[in-house]
């Protein structure tokens, strides 16, 4: 069974425990403090593994845990680190925080490995703790806690073409003639229960083309299999539409052009709003083709919808449609679908470290510091739109910018946090 979605929960380690002790050696009447620190928690990965095309391995096994780190010894042992551990998964899975949905990265293009859980940090032993006035310190820090998870792994496959349409208008069969995939091929709905991807190679280049499971109306609500579907063509930069020109189950065309378009747009306007190309199959035994074609040029002219004549059995007209594709592949080379981190764990971590707020009179600007800042300029992109609009929601969420208004900022003031500044706009 093809398995695309799976909700797990993950562990990282606890760190060791400072360990309490004192040199004990004859002939050293006052031994000082010797005590070892705790080892490092094991963290949690996750990598891709090329060879992977499906998540069924989490359908079985829902949880995972990084080893903890041990405590540290006497004579100043460290203790051991814990052992990480890596959970693979296909290229293109999206792992979100599972309660609130916020992404925490996308295991696509160059990122083929992440950290999302930091096993603890191992805790300082008594040895740290030594002064002139406290030279027998009988206390040890202990290790930071563990983290726990649950994430939701979502694939979404990696194709430049996503192939779409209604069961049954051969989408199967030219997918099996213009590329590497061999798909399952028969007369019945929803033969495609799984996304199939291949390679079409042309002179001069080549795409990823994916064929989508047959569509029915209702399926952005979840109706037939569709809704399990859809995700797939949110990284496509270009859909082919096809339809059976030849109306063999007696659907009509253009209706099926709409109905589907209104499936797309229900369950994402980014998808909706993809570059289109209908593909009118089925030309061999369609006894009105150019009535056929006719209408949906004119149908669809407005819309800047090329229209493309075919037959995936003969191979009319496909070269043609091939071509184009990959022009408008090309075209939008750069809207491939790469979703942004939105959920920090290790920020979450530190949800309670203070932040302060002020006027420094000398500058002449508002300032704002904290760890908890300074953390979250680290793993903020501000140089994206998505990187600085989520940083602002930030401040928002945290009441940073009410405490500024309380201050008396005004628009075009500027604020400083870290070397970064900005001026405040309401």
């Amino acid at each position: 069974m093809f398995a695309d979605i799976a909700q797990i929960t993950i562990k990282s380690g606890k760190g060791g425990d400072g360990h309490v002790s004192f040199r004990r050696e004859k002939y050293v009447a006052a031994g000082g403090p010797d005590g070892g620190d705790g080892g490092n928690g094991g963290s949690v990965y996750f990598a891709v593994d090329k060879g992977m095309n499906t998540l069924r391995d989490y359908r079985y096994k829902r949880s995972y845990k990084a080893s903890d780190g041990q405590e540290g010894g006497k004579r100043n042992c460290h203790g051991k680190n814990g052992e990480d551990i890596v959970l693979y998964v296909p290229e293109g899975t999206v792992i979100r925080e599972a309660e609130s949905g916020k992404v925490i990265t996308d295991m696509s293009g160059d990122n083929e490995r992440f950290l999302v859980l930091k096993g603890g940090h191992g805790g300082n032993g008594n040895q740290h703790y030594a002064t002139p006035t406290m030279q027998v310190p009988q206390y040890a820090q202990p290790g930071q806690p563990a983290m726990e998870l649950k994430v939701v792994l979502e694939l979404k496959c990696i194709a430049d073409v996503g192939l779409v349409g209604f069961p049954n208008v051969g989408k199967s069969t030219f997918l099996s003639s213009v590329t590497n995939a061999r798909p399952k091929i028969a007369n019945y709905h929803f033969t495609t229960l799984e996304p199939n991807l291949g390679v079409v190679d042309l002179d001069g280049g080549g795409f990823v083309m994916a064929d989508i499971p047959g569509l029915i109306e209702g399926a952005a609500d979840g109706a037939g299999l569709g809704h399990e579907f859809l995700r797939h063509i949110e990284r496509t930069k270009v859909l082919i539409h096809m339809v059976d020109a030849a109306s063999t189950e007696g659907r009509d065309p253009v209706e099926d052009i709409y109905a589907i378009n209104k499936e797309l747009e229900k369950y994402s306007e980014d998808i909706y709003k993809k570059t289109q190309i209908i593909a009118a199959n089925k030309l061999d035994v369609c006894e009105n083709k150019d009535e056929v074609i006719k209408r949906l040029e004119n149908e669809f002219k407005s819309s800047g919808i090329k229209v493309f004549p075919i037959s995936a059995v003969t191979g009319e007209g496909v070269k043609e449609l091939l071509y184009y594709a990959s022009k408008e592949v090309e075209k939008h080379k750069d809207d491939g679908a790469v979703f942004t981190q939105e959920f920090f764990p290790e920020f979450e971590r530190t949800a309670d470290e203070p932040y302060t707020v002020h006027f420094d009179d000398e500058d002449k600007v508002y300032v704002i510091e904290g760890p908890r800042i300074e953390k979250m300029l680290g793993y903020t992109n501000l140089q994206s739109e998505k990187g600085f609009m989520f940083f602002q929601k930030f401040l928002k969420e945290n009441g940073i910018l009410d405490e500024l208004e309380a201050l008396g900022i005004s628009d075009g003031d500027t604020v400083r946090m870290y070397g970064h500044e900005f001026d405040y706009y309401k």
